[in-house]
C-alpha cells in the first residue's frame, strides 16, 4: 500500500532566504551576544590580508570563527591546532552560505587567566626584594670541575643535555638530581633536588668525590600549565640561595618562567643550557698549545738574555789586567781633574778676597776724606758766628751785673753798673742817664 503524498500548506508568512537569515542573526544577536566561548583549535589559518579563520570544536560539537586582522594583531601569542583556548566574540550567521559564524574578537590560552594574573603578582614581589637584580648575577665557571643537572629522568631535555655534554666536555663528571617537571609535586620535588646538590658542596651530603661549579635545571617546552611547576614561590627562593652559579633552561625560547629570572643566566632550550657551560675540549686544546708555545718562546729568550750576560761576564773576568790598568786611567784622570779642580778654586777664592778688600779701602777713604770735608764746612760756618771776630772791628759787648746781655736801652738803669767786654779785655762801666 503505498503513502500519499502530504498537501503543501503554505505558512502563513513566506520568508526570503536573506531576510530569514538576518532575522536569525538578529535573534542570536539578542539572546547571546557578546558571547565567550572555550574550545579547541581546529583548522587555524591566517590569510594573506591578516584575518584568521578557524574552527572551536569539543567532544559534542563546533563552531566556525572568524578573526578579523585589527583583533588579530592584538593577540600576544600564536594560536596552533589542538590549542584550549577562551574566545569572546559575537555569534551571527553568514549569509552567503547561511552559516553559523563566531566573530572572535579577543583570544586567550584557556585556563590562563589566573594563572597570568599569579605568574605577574608573584613576579613583582620577587623582583621587589631583589631577587631578579643584575648585580646578584654571578659569571658562570670557565672549567668547571663538576656540573649539576636537575630534570626528570623520563624528560627528553635529560638526552639532550647529556647528548651536549658528552660531545663537548666528556671529561667533566655530571651529578644528576631527578625531579618531577610538570604537575602537582614537582616544585617540592625540584626544591629537594636543588637542596640535594647544594648539600654536596658543604659536606653535609655524605663522602662524594665531585665538586659542583654550576646547576643546570631544565625541562623541555609545553603550555603555560605545564611549565607551572617552575612558577612556584619556594623554588624561586631555593634557586636564589644557591651556592653556585645556576642556569635555567626551561622551555622553548619564548617561554619564561620565574625561574628564568631568578638564575644567574637563563638559556633558550636545555641544549643550549649545556653549552653554555662546556665550552668544548677543542678550544681548550687549542689554548692550551699556545700556551706552550708562549712559554717554550719566552723560555728560549730567557735562555738567550743570560747566555748574553754570561758571555759579557765572561770577556770582563778573562783580561783582569786590562780591566785594572782602564781602572789606573780613569783613577789618574780623576785624580788630575781633582787638583787642577782645587788650583782654579783657590785662585777664584783669592781674586775674590783681593778684589774685595781692595774695594773695602776705597770705600773707607772716600767716607773719611767726606767726613773731613764736613768737618771743614762745619769750623768755618762757626768760625764765622765767632763774636770776637766782632769786637775786633770795634763793637764791645754789655752785660748788666746777673749776667744779662745788654742789648735795649730800655734795659739800662741810671746808676747801675755793666761791663763792657772789647776785644782784647774788659771795663766795668756805670750808666749816667
Amino acid at each position: 500500500m503505498t503513502e500519499s503524498p502530504q498537501p503543501f500548506i503554505p505558512a502563513s508568512r513566506v520568508w526570503q532566504v536573506g531576510a530569514l537569515c538576518r532575522a536569525i542573526a538578529d535573534a542570536m544577536d539578542a539572546r547571546f551576544n557578546p558571547v565567550s566561548v572555550a574550545g579547541e583549535v581546529s583548522g587555524f589559518t591566517r590569510a594573506a590580508s591578516g584575518h584568521c579563520y578557524f574552527s572551536l570544536k569539543d567532544e559534542t560539537g563546533q563552531i566556525r570563527c572568524a578573526m578579523f586582522r585589527r583583533a588579530a594583531a592584538l593577540l600576544d601569542f600564536s594560536p596552533r591546532d589542538g590549542d584550549r583556548v577562551e574566545v569572546r566574540g559575537r555569534l551571527g550567521v553568514y549569509e552567503p552560505r547561511g552559516e553559523l559564524q563566531l566573530v572572535v574578537e579577543s583570544m586567550r590560552p584557556a585556563g590562563q587567566g589566573t594563572l597570568f594574573e599569579q605568574f605577574f603578582k608573584l613576579k613583582a614581589k620577587l623582583e621587589q626584594e631583589g631577587l631578579f637584580d643584575s648585580a646578584r648575577k654571578r659569571p658562570l665557571p670557565a672549567i668547571p670541575r663538576g656540573i649539576g643537572l636537575v630534570t626528570s629522568l623520563g624528560a627528553a631535555a635529560l638526552h639532550d643535555v647529556v647528548t651536549a655534554l658528552q660531545r663537548r666536555v666528556p671529561h667533566i663528571p655530571v651529578v644528576l638530581a631527578p625531579a618531577s617537571v610538570q604537575g602537582e609535586n614537582a616544585p617540592r620535588e625540584l626544591v629537594q633536588a636543588l637542596s640535594g646538590l647544594y648539600a654536596l658542596n658543604d659536606g653535609s651530603g655524605g663522602a662524594q668525590s665531585v665538586h659542583i661549579d654550576v646547576i643546570l635545571l631544565v625541562r623541555g617546552g609545553g603550555a603555560m600549565e605545564d611549565l607551572w611547576a617552575f612558577n612556584d614561590e619556594q623554588l624561586a627562593r631555593m634557586i636564589a640561595r644557591s651556592p653556585v652559579p645556576v642556569v635555567s633552561g626551561v622551555g622553548h625560547e619564548t617561554d619564561f618562567t620565574i625561574a628564568d629570572f631568578v638564575a644567574d643566566r637563563r638559556a633558550p632550550t636545555p641544549t643550549a643550557a649545556a653549552e653554555m657551560v662546556s665550552e668544548p675540549m677543542a678550544a681548550w686544546q687549542a689554548v692550551v698549545t699556545a700556551l706552550e708555545v708562549r712559554m717554550a718562546d719566552a723560555v728560549t729568550r730567557s735562555v738567550e738574555r743570560q747566555a748574553q750576560r754570561i758571555d759579557q761576564a765572561t770577556a770582563r773576568l778573562g783580561r783582569p789586567s786590562a780591566l785594572a790598568h782602564r781602572q789606573r786611567l780613569l783613577l789618574s784622570a780623576s785624580q788630575q781633574r781633582l787638583q787642577h779642580g782645587v788650583r782654579m778654586a783657590l785662585q777664584a777664592l783669592q781674586s775674590d778676597v783681593a778684589y774685595r778688600d781692595l774695594g773695602w779701602r776705597e770705600r773707607v777713604d772716600r767716607a773719611l776724606q767726606g767726613q773731613r770735608d764736613r768737618c771743614q764746612r762745619a769750623e768755618l760756618r762757626l768760625g764765622l758766628l765767632d763774636p770776637s771776630l766782632v769786637l775786633q772791628r770795634g763793637y764791645a759787648w754789655l752785660t748788666l751785673e746777673n749776667g744779662q746781655t745788654l742789648a735795649s736801652v730800655t734795659q739800662a738803669i741810671a746808676g747801675e753798673h755793666v761791663r763792657a767786654t772789647l776785644t782784647d779785655g774788659a771795663v766795668d762801666l756805670t750808666i749816667r742817664s
